[in-house]
């Protein structure tokens, strides 16, 4: 048997505190209530949040996938798929600021990414492509897997750069381990973008890695690398 929100006393329903109080005052197990609508045959729906939350860090359910949490006692098909669709929503009101954000320096390119990169626990590759005046016109994920240069595609990250009239672009993944130290292939693939970019005429101006709390860039790093695109410095 389910139980329904408004089976909670009315004082206590999420909906009439969001109402009264605002989204803000709502808890995390609240906020859970309202999307999950009903609760399980043996836990109301605020018992089954709560008993969700306490089992996993609010933080990890950015990284979980569809049969992880669809294998949570309590969480069956609709709910897993509710949860992951409202957590995938948020990410994308959230990257609509990407269009006002001017890169300066590499530490700006790593506020925009840390949190979609540091906290994975596979490899993403990243291209952000900019305007003239180095504004973010739009920044992607290409590839999800080992980062090297046989799995990453160029012609798919140049083809995102010709269709939103890219002027130049910095190439960005993160290392799950934590580690910022570019191995032997980080180098060499950011040799034949920089080579790729100048034929594309896309200019590639950095490459950032991402590890935890922290970033190496290319640029700032082995300037030399780039020296053929001086007039998009930082």
């Amino acid at each position: 048997m389910s139980y329904l929100i408004k089976e909670i006393p009315e004082g206590e329903r999420p909906r009439e505190r969001f109402k009264k109080f605002g989204v803000q005052a709502l808890s995390n197990e609240e906020l859970l209530s309202i999307l999950l609508r009903t609760g399980s045959q043996s836990k109301s729906v605020k018992d089954l949040s709560i008993d969700i939350l306490n089992n996993i860090d609010i933080h990890d359910l950015n990284n979980i996938d569809y049969t992880a949490l669809k294998n949570i006692k309590g969480i069956g098909e609709v709910k897993a798929i509710t949860i992951l669709t409202a957590i995938e929503f948020g990410k994308r009101v959230l990257s609509r600021s990407d269009l006002i954000f001017q890169i300066r320096t590499g530490e700006d390119v790593y506020n925009l990414i840390k949190d979609e990169m540091e906290n994975e626990l596979q490899e993403k590759f990243m291209a952000i492509y900019l305007d003239v005046k180095n504004n973010v016109i739009l920044k992607k994920v290409i590839f999800i897997g080992t980062v090297n240069n046989s799995n990453v595609t160029a012609r798919d990250v140049f083809r995102e750069g010709v269709k939103s009239n890219a002027t130049s672009m910095i190439i960005a993944h993160n290392h799950p381990a934590g580690s910022i130290v570019p191995s032997k292939d980080d180098i060499y693939l950011t040799k034949e973008f920089i080579k790729l970019g100048r034929m594309m005429g896309i200019s590639v101006i950095d490459h950032i890695i991402i590890g935890k709390n922290n970033y190496y860039s290319f640029r700032e790093s082995i300037g030399d690398l780039f020296a053929m695109e001086e007039e998009y410095n930082y």
